[in-house]
């Protein structure tokens, strides 16, 4: 077996669960600092007197940032090792979020995202690789379960918590509550944590860091400004997706070539398990954070809930996740359901839950409309964290892990800046199409509007009750599109390759 062997870094006892902990802090952090920004980013505009575009350079100078660093990961622990690179990655996290909270212009603010993303891209995949090999192989399930715990509170609790911080203290406190967690999971994991043997060689290969750098960074930026300039009818947009494109291109046809690459993306021709869990990873990202993006947006924007009724529908889902989870390990672990089937209910039961979403959507909607779709829909998504794991991670040996769960997580970013550039675009397009067609009926002869008038109803009103029922037809639209992407990928379920000892795992 190439690497070392997983048995050689599982750990007992004490020693272990604390090892659980600063991992779990660590990827929490990574995930909450998502989320918890974008709530923040009018109270930072406004403090700083930047525009709207000048602002979201708080939120896509991270994710750029974090986009180019994930597949450089497996290299960067080639060349520290592991637990150096974990802890430095961590240290440095906790202290950029300092500077963040310090920073005193847009510039400064931006700058220090951006070294802020560079340090927490590969938190999350290496803190996967870590719970896999501190635990025993038949407990590969249980592992990745207590992994997806972070993914899953992180998007749940950051719009709340980001709101509350913001108007209880200030915007600067979303970047200092990160400090302590930052420092307890660094102290644990310099002390407690041991290093696989080092395999393969650990030398610069610049030109693939230079493609793979372009392309990443111009595909992330394409994503997150494309439809505020109107995608390829833009100039900047078109030629930055032209080099996005060939940028890619040239990066994967180089590391194929090259004897020492620094990505190794052979490994996605030579696992079909890992190409295809990629595939249903990014599905699973676009499904939980379109989520994610279109309820706060909906409840927020057309029915007036708080910002803090909002962050408790999206904690119903969460909750619901973390009660499937565990079930989901129970049908793994005791009953060796297989991953596929697991996974194919699940993408099914998303699929149901959004077009439910999409039914029961009105001006009039109450909090307790959305409970059954969120309830469901968290029930769906507890079945795919675990199951997806289990099949990519017992496909691989040795040093693949790391490779696998940076594939993985760079997939689950893509996933989610993919589904938000489609959503957004989606309730533009989909919603001046409503308007048009509702406002072509909303004439003089229109019973409704002879009524209102009769009720000395101004015009103005009668206009914002048509652009809100356009509104809520595109968001309806949206999560129909949500449910069907889902629908239509989870044949993928059916090219995993799983061993026999993964059911038992």
């Amino acid at each position: 077996m190439a690497g070392n062997p997983v048995g050689e870094l599982v750990e007992y006892g004490t020693r272990r669960w604390l090892i659980v902990l600063g991992v779990m802090l660590a990827t929490l952090l990574q995930v909450l600092d998502v989320t918890i920004v974008n709530v923040a980013l009018p109270a930072i505009q406004g403090n700083m007197g930047a525009n709207f575009d000048e602002g979201a350079w708080i939120v896509t100078g991270y994710i750029i940032a974090a986009v180019i660093v994930i597949p450089l990961t497996p290299w960067l622990q080639r060349l520290l090792g592991r637990r150096q690179y974990y802890v430095i990655a961590i240290a440095g996290f906790t202290i950029t979020s300092v500077l963040c909270g310090m920073a005193t212009t847009l510039g400064q603010l931006v700058f220090f995202r951006v070294l802020q993303g560079l340090c927490g891209g590969g938190l999350i995949s290496t803190g996967q690789a870590i719970m896999r090999d501190t635990f025993p192989a038949k407990q590969l399930g249980l592992s990745q379960a207590l992994t997806s715990i972070g993914a899953v509170i992180g998007p749940s609790i950051g719009p709340t918590l980001g709101g509350v911080l913001t108007d209880q203290l200030s915007w600067n406190w979303i970047f200092y509550i990160n400090v302590v967690p930052g420092i307890v999971a660094a102290v644990i994991c310099a002390m407690l944590l041991r290093n696989p043997q080092r395999s393969g060689r650990s030398s610069l290969d610049g030109i693939g860091l230079g493609l793979m750098a372009m392309g990443l960074g111009c595909l992330q930026y394409v994503l997150d400004e494309g439809e505020r300039y109107d995608w390829l009818n833009d100039q900047n947009i078109l030629i930055t997706t032209i080099l996005a494109l060939s940028s890619l291109a040239a990066f994967v046809w180089w590391e194929l070539r090259i004897r020492n690459p620094i990505v190794d993306v052979r490994i996605l021709f030579s696992n079909r398990t890992l190409a295809v869990g990629s595939l249903l990873q990014m599905t699973l990202a676009f499904a939980l954070f379109g989520g994610v993006v279109l309820a706060p947006q909906f409840q927020q924007n057309l029915l007036n809930f708080t910002a803090t009724l909002s962050g408790e529908s999206i904690l119903t889902r969460a909750l619901a996740i973390m009660v499937a989870t565990p079930v989901t390990l129970i049908l793994l672990s005791r009953f060796h359901v297989k991953p596929q089937v697991l996974l194919a209910v699940g993408f099914v039961i998303v699929a149901i839950a959004n077009f439910n979403n999409a039914a029961v959507l009105t001006t009039n909607s109450a909090f307790v409309t959305f409970v059954f779709p969120l309830v469901l829909g968290g029930l769906g998504f507890g079945m795919l964290f675990v199951p997806l794991s289990v099949a990519v991670l017992g496909s691989v040996q040795g040093a693949d892990t790391q490779k696998a769960t940076s594939m993985l997580s760079l997939c689950q970013q893509l996933g989610g800046s993919i589904s938000t550039a489609t959503l957004v675009t989606l309730l533009d397009r989909r919603g001046a199409l409503h308007l048009d067609v509702l406002a072509g009926n909303v004439n003089l002869a229109s019973p409704a509007v002879q009524s209102a008038l009769q009720h000395q109803a101004p015009l103005s009103q009668l206009a914002g009750i048509v652009v809100q029922q356009a509104s809520t037809l595109a968001f309806a639209d949206a999560f129909y599109v949500l449910g069907a992407v889902t629908l239509l990928l989870t044949p993928l379920v059916l090219l995993l390759r799983t061993k026999r000892a993964l059911a038992a795992s």
